[in-house]
């Protein structure tokens, strides 16, 4: 059953250090995803899901399953890099983000990941039913309904 998840964004600030570039001098690909990341994070501390908490308490991971990250502009050294997160979409297995990164007023990234809720096991599991409405998972937060 597909819901329709907090869009409201939260917010983390990157100051991009000279080791997080290239020989070009502009960002290294791979660390937009590590920013993503840390929004994800921001996002998820706003709503109180603590990560810890659900992997230590409840046995439950999320795992990308999916990745994209669209480089619209470079980013370089000390560039102050704003990342937007929402919750584009959710149900009680997977969850899907998307991401805006600005330096200013240029977009320098856009992407989105896609998670899966697994056991430590890593067999396909749900959302802890604790933290659905937190998901945007209004019809599902009392576990009734299922995926």
């Amino acid at each position: 059953m597909k819901t329709q998840p907090d869009r409201s964004a939260a917010e983390a600030r990157i100051r991009v250090r000279y080791a997080e570039t290239d020989q070009m001098g502009v960002v290294y690909y791979a660390n937009y995803l590590v920013w993503m990341e840390c929004a994800r994070m921001e996002w998820c501390r706003a709503r109180g899901v603590n990560y810890v908490d659900m992997e230590r308490e409840d046995g439950i991971f999320l795992a990308v399953a999916e990745a994209n990250c669209r480089y619209r502009s470079p980013a370089r050294f000390d560039d102050e890099v704003a990342i937007r997160v929402w919750l584009e979409e959710a149900n009680s297995r997977i969850v899907r983000f998307e991401y805006e990164m600005r330096v200013g007023e240029r977009v320098v990234a856009t992407g989105f990941t896609r998670h899966v809720f697994v056991s430590s096991g890593i067999e396909k599991a749900r959302c802890p039913v604790r933290f659905r409405a937190a998901f945007g998972m209004a019809g599902e937060a009392t576990g009734e309904a299922a995926c």
